[in-house]
């Protein structure tokens, strides 16, 4: 019972950070500088069909009514239409507006889950290459704190952190696809083409999953549980991956709940430089296009993914250690 009650909380919680997510963006998208009206309409347009235009798509009307209207349309599941793309998907700029019904926009929900499986399948597997990598260097190097074991691991989380990661992608590109025709780089033809940016990604994790890891471990090797232990003759084996690594998981959890949100901001820039179609791509090509419909529900759709990643690393946690939960 107080496992429900600490997830209804929760998802209470979560439910109101979404909430005052939605109203920042709408809201800062409007006091934005520029009319987007003029993309939607074409540039030559007559400053009467602008208007028209705005009226019809309710930009002139007060920013609480607008929000109201738009806040009506989330909770029934409807995001709105984009201002710019069609049906297809393409850019299509002014000629976006030559129906009144607005029946030949495309809806922004159709084009984010048209986007999301490619990220969500980027993200996993740049998850679960750092998670092996980590896994790898973090355990002997907790168990060995000081020596090689321990500094091969800050040794790789080092170089691993001071590596920018547009300037990552780009000598990957170079090095595995160009010279080596290893695996195929931009665009995307196959999950083959996941590889790439997913291992860009993954450096990013690997130093701070690494570290948190080894030092949680070299910790509660420490712990005199782990010495009663052992003093019952189990092997180390089991003291280590059944006592040390689940005791160490928790704040491995945690880490993870905000990685996977720096992760989330990492893909904006690796899905641009690989023109990998998913999530990130399509934020830079709204934001560049002033369609504010598919940023808000992009927008949207990342904090609810923010709010169950931490949601479900916190329940996680409790689970294996309850006295989390008061």
């Amino acid at each position: 019972m107080d496992k429900l009650y600490y997830l209804g909380k929760r998802l209470g919680q979560g439910a109101f950070i979404v909430l005052l997510v939605s109203l920042l963006i709408f809201t800062l998208l409007r006091v934005m500088s520029g009319d987007p009206v003029r993309l939607i309409v074409g540039g030559m347009a007559p400053d009467h069909v602008v208007e028209q235009a705005a009226r019809d798509l309710g930009l002139r009307d007060p920013m609480l009514v607008q929000y109201g209207r738009y806040l009506a349309g989330l909770v029934q599941g409807d995001m709105g239409q984009s201002f710019i793309r069609p049906k297809s998907g393409a850019t299509m700029g002014g000629a976006a507006y030559d129906d009144p019904t607005r029946s030949e926009r495309a809806e922004v929900a159709e084009l984010i889950m048209r986007a999301l499986p490619y990220t969500l399948q980027l993200a996993g597997l740049a998850l679960l290459i750092a998670l092996l990598v980590s896994l790898a260097l973090g355990i002997p190097a907790g168990l060995n704190p000081g020596k090689w074991q321990d500094k091969l691991a800050f040794f790789t989380g080092s170089i691993f952190v001071s590596l920018p990661n547009f300037w990552l992608g780009i000598v990957l590109i170079l090095v595995l696809s160009v010279q080596l025709k290893w695996v195929p780089a931009i665009g995307y033809g196959g999950f083959s083409y996941t590889w790439l940016p997913a291992i860009v990604l993954a450096v990013e994790l690997i130093p701070f999953l690494t570290r948190t890891l080894s030092v949680s471990i070299a910790e509660i090797m420490t712990q005199p549980f782990i010495a009663a232990a052992r003093s019952r003759g189990i092997g180390r084996a089991r003291v280590v991956f059944g006592h040390a690594l689940r005791n160490a998981s928790v704040p491995l959890l945690n880490l993870l709940g905000i990685q996977l949100s720096a992760l989330i901001g990492g893909v904006l820039v690796i899905e641009f430089i690989f023109d990998y179609p998913g999530l990130g791509l399509l934020t830079i090509q709204a934001v560049l296009q002033r369609d504010f419909p598919l940023i808000q529900g992009i927008a949207i759709l990342t904090a609810v993914i923010f709010v169950c990643i931490n949601i479900i690393v916190d329940f996680i946690a409790v689970l294996i250690d309850p006295r989390l939960d008061h």
